[in-house]
Parts: structure tokens; C-alpha cells; sequence
């Protein structure tokens, strides 16, 4: 078959401007044309000896890697012949010259030692360049992994066999790096699971802990309810005397007042005997905050303290439980703060009311393993329906209302922060505190559907949070 010879002949063959197709060279992998392997770098095209997108070395007709055994037979074969050709010629030369036979014995022996050391040179020359080199290189890249640097590959080589064996290596190393990632994650998920299973274990046993005072406050709440009950049976008497006699009672109003409150500080007790059962009526956040603050202004508690209170929100939304629950835990919070600042320079109070996105409202909509067509966010919202205490209401509402108690005392030693809500636990001096307050009010904040935590605010001090759910976009399970 001719081919054109000439740029003329192109021009006339194929036309003006049209260049001459590629040259067809037959290769490993089939036909391939010489002129995209020499001009592969173009836009739009893989480096020569890419395969799948992963950038290897560049192949070329001249690093193609060769079989061993090919070239071992090829070089010793050429050799031997070359060795045997000089000896046969230099017999043919010098043998008619000799007269004993001793001499020609002597060169026909003086020559196969020659030859055997001219193969010996080069062979090992040869294996050295060809096999030796390229084993040990192996051999450290191998090392290299093996030392802990799991991304390092084993380098290209120039032949067949010893880039079998590097593939194998490559290959053997990637699954390292994947099953290494592979065991990070789950490592990772069992460092969740375990600290979730620590969560909850840490849950168990703050209930049982105030399960534990149970007894003893409906004990507490029946010895104190006979006689307050006659106290106020005496102060309702008096009063009516003191109506008819003219006197006044403004005194014996507040008296009264006062002992109702100390009657229903009672029935809490006796609810927190129960346990937590649902919330029962609404409760508007600010009308709550003011009620508390004129209370503790009209007791003159906080006439030497600056007390930052929230403005009354209208967008706030009501949440679940009576307005003396929330009362309660407001004005103990407060009072604790006043104790913990007692000699402090400035004290000051921060009330900080915010609305938060509840945990349904975070969750996303579909995760990745999930079937296509499918979406199981029902039951994800609602994975916690089967707790002993029913739905979680701060997990299933959309919103949840964040009230925040911060004061500016010294805050509370880490090792006290997952016992302050301990039934009989307290930091006060004896005989000023009983360790209840704290105890009641997080049973109470758990008996209106929410949560209460404690933490130390990044400014000092310590930092009280009641979390709960907003009724107006309560999620239904």
C-alpha cells in the first residue's frame, strides 16, 4: 500500500487545508494513531496513558514497559552469539599459526574464559540495570508504606512482571486508605453512641435521683399542708373581725397572700411527688416576668442589684403549663443569683427571653441512605414517642421559647455542674439552703414539657436556661 510522500501529494489527495489523517500504529491496547499520541495535550483530549481520569506517568513508545523475560533472553542470546562469533573468528586466525597442540588447547581455554567473563560483565550489568535497581526502588517504596505513609505509591518500572507486582502493591495500599477511613468513621459513630448512651444514662440517674425526694416531699407537703391550712383559716378569721371593727387589713390580706402562696409552693411539691404528667393551660412569657419582677422590687431584693429585664415580646408564643410553675422557677433562679453575688462590687442579672427552632424543625428532610421516593421524617420526629414519658415536646416542636437567667457572680465549679440539679445538693453554707430549690424547679420546667441546663456564661458567672415548648406550633405526633 502506498502512502502520500510528499505535502503536495496531501494537498492533491485530500484536498487544500485538509491536513492528512494519523498515521495508524498498531499498540497494545490496539490500533492507535501517532499523531493524538504526540499531540494528546490539546484541549479537550487525556494525557497519553491516563486511564479513567487518574493521572499516571505519561506512556510513550519508549517507557512501555517490556517483558523481563523477553529482554534476559534477547540480551544473553545476542551476547552469547557475539562472544561465540569473536572466539570462533580469533580461532580462525591465530590456530593455523600455532605447531603444538598444547597451544591451541591454551587458546581455545584462554578464550572461553574471556567469553565467559565478557558475559559475566555485562549480564550482570544488564540484570543490575534491569532488575536489581528497579527491585530495591520497590522495595523502598514498600517500606515507605509500610512505615505509615499510606498515600505514597510504588513508582512506575520498565517491566512487565515487576509492574504487576507494583499494581498489586498500589492496589493492596488504596484498600488500606479505605478501610483506615472506613474504620475512622466508624470509630467516630461509636464515639457518638457512647457518649449519647452516657447522655442517657446521666438522664437515668437524675431521674432516679428525683424520684428518690419523691417520697420524702409528699411527706413534707402533707406535714406543712394540716397546719397551713388552719393558718389560713386564722388569717381569713381575723380579717373578717377586723372588717367589722373597722380596722385595717391590708396586713392580714398580704398574710393571707402569702400563705396561699406557701399552699400552692405545697401542691408543687406534691405534683413533683407524682411525677411529671401534661401541662395544663397557657402561659404568656412576659405577663409572667413582670409579675416577678414587681413581686422581688416590692420586697426590696433587688434594690442594690441592676437587673436587665426583656421587653414583653408580643411575637414570643405562650407555652405550656401555669403561670405559677414559671413563677416559681423565675423568682428561685433570681434569689439564687443574689446569693451567689453577695460582696460582689456590681452585681447584675440578665433575664433574656429568645425563641429557638425546636429539634423537628432541624432535622433535614431526607438523608442520604434513604431510598429514592421515600421520606421517613415522620418517624424521625417522632422516634421518641416510645420513652417512658411519651413524645419529647422540645423535639417536637417546631419552636421553643429559651428563657435565660445569667448573673455576674463567680458561676459554678465544674465538678458541680452535673449535680446542681441533685435533690439535697447545695453549695451553701448550712442552714441557708436545703438543696431543693434547684431540684423542684427542674422538675417543674420538666412538668411544663420543657428542660432546664445550667452552664458557666463565657463572661463568668453562672447561666440558667428553661427551654420550652412554644404552643402555638406544637407539632402533633
Amino acid at each position: 500500500m502506498n502512502a502520500p510522500t510528499s505535502s503536495a501529494e496531501a494537498s492533491r489527495i485530500h484536498g487544500p487545508g485538509q491536513a492528512a489523517p494519523a498515521r495508524v500504529r498498531a499498540g497494545d491496547d490496539g490500533p492507535v494513531p501517532e499523531r493524538s499520541r504526540e499531540a494528546g495535550t490539546g484541549s479537550g483530549s487525556r494525557k497519553a496513558g491516563y486511564r479513567d481520569g487518574a493521572e499516571r506517568e505519561p506512556r510513550s513508545a519508549d517507557s512501555r514497559p517490556t517483558s523481563l523475560r523477553r529482554d534476559l533472553v534477547v540480551f544473553f542470546g545476542a551476547l552469547l552469539a557475539g562472544a561465540l562469533l569473536v572466539a570462533v573468528q580469533a580461532l580462525a586466525l591465530v590456530l593455523p599459526h600455532l605447531s603444538r597442540p598444547q597451544d591451541a588447547v591454551g587458546l581455545v581455554f584462554a578464550l572461553v574464559v574471556l567469553d565467559l567473563l565478557v558475559v559475566a560483565g555485562f549480564g550482570s550489568w544488564f540484570l543490575r540495570a534491569r532488575f536489581v535497581q528497579p527491585v530495591e526502588a520497590m522495595v523502598e517504596d514498600v517500606r515507605r508504606i509500610a512505615d505509615g505513609e499510606h498515600h505514597h505509591r510504588v513508582t512506575p518500572v520498565a517491566t512487565v512482571e515487576l509492574g504487576a507486582i507494583r499494581n498489586s502493591v498500589n492496589a493492596m495500599a488504596d484498600a488500606l486508605v479505605t478501610n483506615q477511613e472506613v474504620l475512622a468513621q466508624n470509630i467516630a459513630s461509636l464515639d457518638r453512641t457512647n457518649a449519647e448512651l452516657v447522655a442517657a444514662r446521666d438522664e437515668v440517674i437524675q431521674s432516679a435521683r428525683l424520684a428518690s425526694v419523691g417520697t420524702l416531699a409528699s411527706g413534707i407537703a402533707h406535714e406543712v399542708g394540716n397546719p397551713l391550712g388552719a393558718l389560713m383559716g386564722f388569717v381569713d378569721l381575723a380579717r373578717r373581725r377586723a372588717e367589722r371593727a373597722g380596722h385595717d387589713t391590708e396586713l392580714l390580706v398580704a398574710v393571707r397572700e402569702e400563705a396561699a402562696r406557701i399552699d400552692r409552693i405545697v401542691r408543687t411539691l406534691l405534683e413533683y411527688a407524682r411525677g411529671r404528667g401534661a401541662p395544663s393551660g397557657e402561659t404568656r412569657i412576659g405577663v409572667v416576668v413582670e409579675r416577678v419582677r414587681d413581686l422581688l422590687e416590692t420586697q426590696g431584693k433587688l434594690d442594690r442589684v441592676r437587673v436587665d429585664w426583656p421587653d414583653d415580646d408580643p411575637t414570643i408564643p405562650a407555652v405550656p403549663g401555669e403561670a405559677q410553675q414559671l413563677e416559681q422557677i423565675l423568682v428561685n433562679l433570681i434569689l439564687n443569683a443574689l446569693d451567689a453575688m453577695e460582696g460582689a462590687e456590681d452585681p447584675r442579672i440578665a433575664v433574656v427571653v429568645e425563641l429557638e427552632a425546636g429539634g423537628a424543625s432541624t432535622l433535614p428532610p431526607r438523608r442520604e441512605e434513604d431510598p429514592p421516593g421515600l421520606n421517613y421524617m415522620h418517624r424521625r420526629r417522632v422516634a421518641r414517642d416510645h420513652d417512658a414519658g411519651g413524645p419529647d415536646p422540645l423535639f417536637t416542636a417546631s419552636d421553643v421559647v429559651a428563657i435565660r437567667v445569667d448573673d455576674w457572680g463567680p458561676g459554678i465549679a465544674d465538678e458541680h455542674l452535673d449535680r446542681v440539679f441533685d435533690p439535697f445538693f447545695t453549695t451553701k453554707e448550712p442552714g441557708k439552703g436545703t438543696g431543693l430549690g434547684l431540684a423542684i424547679c427542674a422538675r417543674l420546667a420538666e412538668g411544663m414539657g420543657g428542660r432546664m441546663t445550667v452552664e458557666n456564661a463565657p463572661g463568668g458567672g453562672a447561666r440558667f436556661i428553661i427551654r420550652l415548648p412554644a404552643v402555638r406550633q406544637e407539632l402533633k405526633a
